[in-house]
């Protein structure tokens, strides 16, 4: 299985490269991960709906261009779906039966994705209502895609 996670922001803080790192290193035996990074569109203070819109519709457009049209899409969306770990490892296990074996993962940039990305999206799926850091999100999905194939391989995990 290849699985791409595309994020909007670019990742600073050493910690959280390192986490990246390291799950990176666990899925290697799993699957092929590529992570591509793009830069995100500075928002001003006070920005409008509408530049909010056109900045996001930009981000956009960059992240629909590294998408390959044979990819099966996940959204990660505040609307999407909320399923447990165990759900989330049944999800990547009929991804690849139904012949889906490129999945890319879309994270958004600070004011989400845009509506484009978002049709173009196969799936929404949303961790929590909560909202995180798009950096410490990465680190938490590439976390869950991990525990995944460790459940569906009927390997240890913690609960």
């Amino acid at each position: 299985m290849n699985i791409t996670v595309i994020a909007v922001g670019k990742l600073k803080e050493k910690y959280l490269k390192q986490a990246i790192d390291e799950y990176s290193k666990r899925l290697s035996r799993y699957c092929k991960l590529d992570i591509i990074e793009l830069p995100d569109e500075k928002t001003p203070d006070n920005a409008s709906e509408k530049e909010e819109l056109i900045i996001k519709e930009k981000e956009g457009r960059l992240i629909l261009s590294k998408i390959k049209d044979n990819s099966y899409v996940i959204a990660m969306d505040l609307k999407g779906k909320q399923i447990t770990s165990e759900e989330f490892s049944k999800f990547i296990d009929n991804c690849g039966v139904m012949g889906n074996s490129n999945l890319v993962f879309v994270i958004g940039g600070s004011l989400g994705l845009s509506e484009e990305v978002i049709g173009r999206s196969n799936y929404k799926l949303c961790f929590s209502k909560m909202t995180f850091p798009h950096q410490l999100f990465r680190v938490m999905l590439l976390e869950q895609v991990y525990r995944g194939f460790r459940i569906s391989n009927g390997e240890p995990y913690h609960k």
